[in-house]
């Protein structure tokens, strides 16, 4: 019987948690609402709970006829938010680094069922923590991450002979395709699994090959149950279009940051696991099997050709990566390999001696603590969204369609909806190419873009201060400057529905307080 003093060891596990979780929300957070696309979410989320309906057509643009929309995240929103309506932008903020802390609490325990090094067990995990952290945002796709290392932990030890659980995963399913289209990576792991066993049953025709085929035939049975469940949507099959539509849209994967390639000049973290993974592969004795080295190839393609695909590429390559590591160390035989095997052996002990979860409640009632007293408190950052632009909004009604940045128009969402609707947010997808390429045009001064500010009947514009776009419209005099800051520009049309604001604000000037700034948020 394990002692009661077990209680009170902290785990690796649990310091890996309570680490990352006063980490993520006490330094990180800020950072975590860079993308004013938590501000749309949230806004979504209180449309449903309002009216107990779905959105099938865009609640928050101008343009008419309403333009077709798959909420494909809207379980996703109606949490945001509820954790919005209690606890504020802190709480979404404190929400999301509870789920990210516990992603990779999930993934060190996934590691450490293999019982190999605890060192190197925790290097790997690190290492797929610090390459994350690109995509560590208050969005639905972090739900996505901690759904994706489940399912994978479901399925390696399934393969592995260890626990067969397989029957969580059509109402996991359930969950996740009502969360974020990222169910997709789920189906991608069933068809990879299933394809391997194929693969080796072909291979070997021995009683090994048999249960390859077996295993085959109860993935594939998973698989029909969980797009049975998938069905369970709101919008029935149409969802399952919506992963191949987005990614299948060459402009939008091109001009999209973040489904933008990897920039290696930027000094990623990235870099260095992919080429240790090289390393590691080239110098291991043990062999890949046909479903690792599947792994290992797609998700590497996905993580190369978007970087929104990192932390993916972290989730299902680390414990491959930890094993391939111990049978390299295991073979290994120098004195001080020898000492790092000891220690690592004594470490692991003591480790597998605690119990309970103690200390992360502990981190979690602390979080709640500094939440509920308003020790700490975020907002979206005055320095970079256009939040004194839109302060100055409330104040100085502009009415018309307006033309705006995408990011100011998540942050337009969050801030004065429905008494202002955008011309543009993040919500690609739903936008499409056409008006995409639209909008590109209007900031690029492209030819005939004032021809697109008449097509969508455009009177006002809230832009980006010192933009090109900016500086032309300074020199225009048929658009004329009320109001500039260090963030945005707004511009008003010379007619005379706008001439008492044309009149009020002749020489612009505005140096906003940092009262206005932060307002809104607080």
């Amino acid at each position: 019987m394990k002692s009661k003093a077990g209680y009170f060891i902290v785990s690796i596990a649990d310091m890996l948690f309570l680490s990352l979780l006063l980490y993520i929300f006490c330094v990180h957070g800020r950072k975590l609402l860079s993308d004013c696309d938590t501000g749309y979410h949230i806004r979504a989320g209180e449309y449903i709970l309002k009216t107990f309906s779905i959105p099938r057509h865009d609640i928050f643009s101008f343009h008419t006829p309403p333009i077709p929309w798959t909420a494909h995240e809207w379980l996703s929103e109606v949490i945001m938010a509820v954790v919005n309506h209690f606890a504020g932008l802190t709480g979404v903020v404190a929400f999301f680094s509870f789920v990210i802390a516990l992603v990779y609490y999930v993934m060190f325990r996934v590691v450490r069922s293999y019982k190999g090094n605890i060192f190197l067990a925790v290097i790997f995990v690190m290492l797929a923590v610090i390459s994350s952290q690109i995509h560590w945002l208050a969005r639905p796709h972090m739900f996505s991450m901690l759904l994706m290392v489940i399912w994978y932990c479901l399925l390696d030890e399934y393969q592995n002979g260890r626990k067969d659980r397989l029957y969580l995963l059509p109402p996991i399913m359930l969950l996740w395709v009502n969360l974020h289209g990222g169910y997709l990576g789920g189906f991608i792991l069933l068809f990879i699994y299933s394809l391997g066993n194929l693969l080796q049953f072909a291979a070997l025709r021995d009683e090994r090959g048999k249960a390859h085929m077996e295993k085959f035939k109860k993935l594939a049975l998973i698989t029909f149950l969980c797009l049975l469940t998938s069905l369970a949507n709101p919008y029935g099959f149409h969802i399952l279009l919506f992963p191949f539509n987005l990614v299948s849209n060459r402009f939008i994967m091109d001009h999209v940051v973040e489904f933008m390639s990897v920039n290696f000049h930027d000094g990623l973290v990235f870099e260095y696991v992919l080429l240790l993974m090289i390393a590691i592969f080239a110098v291991s004795r043990k062999r890949l099997n046909v479903i690792e080295i599947m792994l290992v190839v797609l998700f590497t393609h996905m993580a190369l050709f978007s970087v929104r695909y990192i932390p993916l590429f972290a989730i299902v390559t680390t414990p491959i990566l930890v094993r391939q590591a111990d049978s390299v160390f295991a073979e290994a035989s120098c004195g001080f390999v020898t000492f790092l095997k000891r220690k690592a052996e004594g470490i692991a002990s003591i480790d597998a001696s605690a119990r309970g979860i103690l200390w992360p409640v502990l981190g979690i009632s602390a979080i709640v603590f500094l939440v509920s007293s308003g020790r700490l408190s975020y907002y979206f950052d005055p320095k970079v969204k256009p939040i004194a632009a839109v302060e100055f909004l409330k104040r100085e009604p502009v009415h018309g369609n307006p033309f705006n940045d995408d990011e100011f128009g998540d942050y337009m969402i969050y801030a004065l909806w429905p008494n202002y609707k955008v011309f543009f947010d993040g919500r690609s997808d739903m936008y499409g190419t056409a008006r995409m390429k639209d909008y590109y045009k209007i900031v690029s001064l492209k030819p005939d873009w004032e021809k697109i500010l008449e097509k969508y009947k455009i009177t006002w514009i809230m832009y980006d201060t010192g933009s090109p776009l900016s500086r032309y419209l300074m020199e225009r005099k048929d658009w004329k400057l009320i109001y500039e800051d260090k963030v945005a520009d707004i511009f008003v049309k010379n007619i005379p529905e706008y001439k008492s604001l044309i009149e009020k604000y002749p020489q612009v000037k505005l140096v906003p307080s940092e009262d206005d700034n932060q307002k809104h948020d607080e």
